[in-house]
């Protein structure tokens, strides 16, 4: 991958491409230029610059960007805490009913929400993979987090599960709908009718209101923590 000369467009050959496409990540504000591996770069580049009033568009539509900041609100489940900040409090968040409190130096307390909010996530999601893994009568040798664009959870076929962190941002019911997800693909690796059966079975319920919701909304939580204008 490469950055089209002065513009900031991301150039991508792919091997399957069949023609030239741009796209504009929602979950990063990115533009890409994906080609085929032989497609000539100079027209294409042209032809990606030709298209700047629908690039300025689609990043007009992107969720705006939601620091960690003191004052700041962020979702937590099905709640919402106020970032708090008071210099002599104690530099960990410490949650206070819809408060967030902490202190320290204030250019610190965007990195010590967010490692409050993974270590939570973490904590939750290891609670949820237990409970839905000794309801499928399955072993989960390992969960991890990490913040991956592309996807809200894997599974490996050693039984290790990794999700994305943020997770904890979204609705109760979607996050517990994402770990049934993933802890029924250690009864079946694939998409099968088998496996979706899994997933509601386990759940409890159906799983699709959970699919719509990370559809429609799920790019919005990776523009939490980060700087208004980055």
């Amino acid at each position: 991958m490469n950055e089209a000369p002065g513009a900031p467009i991301e150039v991508v050959r792919h091997p399957r491409a069949r023609r030239a496409r741009l796209s504009v990540d929602p979950a990063t504000g990115r533009v890409r230029l994906t080609l085929p591996a032989r497609a000539a770069l100079r027209p294409a580049l042209a032809w990606a610059e030709s298209k700047r009033a629908w690039i300025d568009a689609q990043q007009a539509r992107l969720p705006e960007a939601r620091p960690f900041a003191p004052g700041e609100t962020i979702p937590f489940g099905d709640a919402e805490l106020r970032i708090l900040w008071e210099e002599k409090a104690g530099r960990s968040p410490v949650r206070e009913g819809d408060l967030l409190r902490c202190g320290g130096p204030i250019e610190r307390v965007p990195a010590r929400v967010e490692r409050w909010l993974r270590s939570e996530a973490l904590a939750l999601l290891s609670k949820e993979t237990q409970h839905y893994a000794m309801r499928a009568g399955v072993t989960v040798t390992q969960v991890a987090i990490g913040d991956p664009r592309g996807r809200w959870g894997s599974c490996t076929g050693s039984g290790a599960i990794r999700y994305s962190w943020r997770l904890i941002l979204a609705p109760a019911f979607v996050l517990r709908a994402t770990v049934a997800h993933e802890v029924a693909h250690r009864l079946h690796m694939n998409h099968s009718p088998a496996f979706h059966a899994a997933v509601a079975r386990l759940l409890e319920a159906d799983p699709a209101p959970a699919r719509a919701w990370l559809r429609a909304h799920g790019a919005s939580l990776h523009w939490y923590g980060r700087a208004s204008g980055s």
